[in-house]
């Protein structure tokens, strides 16, 4: 392996620039009651307690037998049944030397300290032989056994699955107190810009940006506010994000940030708000920006379609999740695997590639690379299922271990 000179000192590390944008998130003060059908993906506004333990009664883990292990010495194995309790319903007290016969999930009755499964026993009519090394007290879940009434399950700022939700219902819980919608106005910067569907004119190109972008909002919980073209104008420029900031609780906009003549919404965020960066230490993503617009937090991707995925990725999904109230490690879970690839010209800075996970001949997974690194490339996002972290001036042999991030960390 081999290293190169170091990025330009103007531009922030990815971890400076993220815990930048985290350290100047506000975070969320209200709450409202959500349906429980209506609360996926939702983040929890204060911890959730049991109000019962579970389970709230001892109940059978299994199709079979009831029955009170010290009666079966005396009979030699063989119980009259004298009761059957199914699922939703109450048995009677087990009448001494007897069974009952039971199935999964009904309350063991009154005096029963066993449960043995069906298959192991031998039904004859009436009667059922329990097999003598059974075992005393098994297949029994006992009242209170997952947790007791009072038992925090599901800490705030949880951001909800349906796992949670399944949970929730399990308890009885109608509805949860949750975090407001985050809502995000988005624009994409450019004259050239067209919407799908209208004819092109010379020069022209279809706008995927705000698409990508409200996608992977909605994807995260937000409301989306869309604010259209953002023409290149920089009067323009500052009304439509003006305009932004006063209808949301967060202002992105693709486009604009780098210093061209025609790039318009840096100055603009500068002249109507405050820029806390503008330059990250990555490939692709290096020009983007993070201030103000008034008190309404703003951020400013590049306009390639590529960088604004890649950007919005590992910057503003961090950033949307902490401002919905999502407590602790925002970081994304990494594989570290071996490179299907070589990498024998890496660039100063630290790059994010677009890759994908392969089989090598043995059924092992490795690292596979998309051949271009072109921002430009959509094609390449909907060829990878996740991007590659490769250190700045690094080389990279087949075989090498290699960081690994899934799309699925990065979208959700």
């Amino acid at each position: 392996m081999s290293a190169s000179c170091p990025a330009s000192p103007r531009a922030l590390s990815l971890e400076a620039a993220l815990a930048r944008l985290l350290e100047q998130a506000p975070t969320p003060s209200t709450s409202e009651p959500v349906a429980l059908a209506a609360a996926l993906g939702r983040v929890l506004a204060a911890p959730l307690r049991s109000p019962l333990a579970v389970p709230h009664w001892d109940h059978s883990a299994m199709d079979g037998y009831a029955l009170r292990h010290a009666d079966l010495a005396a009979a030699d194995g063989w119980l009259p049944i004298g009761q059957r309790i199914t699922a939703g319903t109450v048995g009677t007290p087990l009448a001494p030397g007897s069974a009952a016969r039971i199935f999964t999930g009904a309350p063991v009755p009154e005096g029963a300290d066993t449960v043995v499964m069906q298959e192991q026993c031998e039904r004859d009519g009436e009667r059922v032989r329990i097999p003598p090394e059974c075992k005393a007290g098994g297949n029994i879940r006992h009242a209170g056994e997952d947790f007791a009434a009072g038992t925090e399950v599901i800490a705030a700022g949880t951001r909800l699955g349906p796992q949670h939700l399944g949970l929730a219902a399990s308890l009885g819980l109608a509805e949860l107190m949750v975090r407001p919608r985050l809502r995000v106005a988005i624009g994409a910067s450019g004259d050239e810009l067209v919407a799908p569907g209208a004819p092109l004119g010379p020069g022209q190109i279809y706008d995927s940006n705000r698409l990508t972008l409200g996608a992977m909002l909605s994807a995260l919980g937000c409301e989306v506010i869309d604010l259209g073209r953002i023409p290149d104008d920089l009067e323009a420029t500052c009304a439509t994000l003006a305009r932004g900031a006063d209808a949301a609780d967060l202002v992105i906009a693709s486009g604009g940030v780098s210093v061209g003549e025609e790039d318009h919404v840096r100055p603009a965020v500068e002249r109507i708000g405050t820029l806390a960066l503008h330059q990250v230490a990555i490939r692709p993503g290096k020009p983007v920006a993070f201030g103000r617009v008034g008190d309404t937090p703003f951020f400013g991707s590049p306009g390639n379609p590529v960088s604004l995925f890649v950007t919005c990725a590992l910057l503003v999904r961090p950033l949307v999740l902490r401002m919905q109230g999502v407590g602790g490690d925002l970081a994304p879970r990494r594989l570290r695997l071996p490179a299907a690839f070589a990498w024998p010209r890496p660039d100063k800075r630290r790059e994010f590639h677009r890759a994908r996970l392969v089989e090598d001949d043995s059924g092992q997974p490795r690292v596979e690379v998309f051949a271009s690194r072109s921002s430009a490339s959509l094609r390449s996002l909907v060829w990878a299922d996740g991007l590659v972290d490769l250190a700045p001036g690094v080389t990279i042999a087949p075989g090498d271990p290699v960081e690994f991030i899934p799309f699925t960390e990065l979208l959700h």
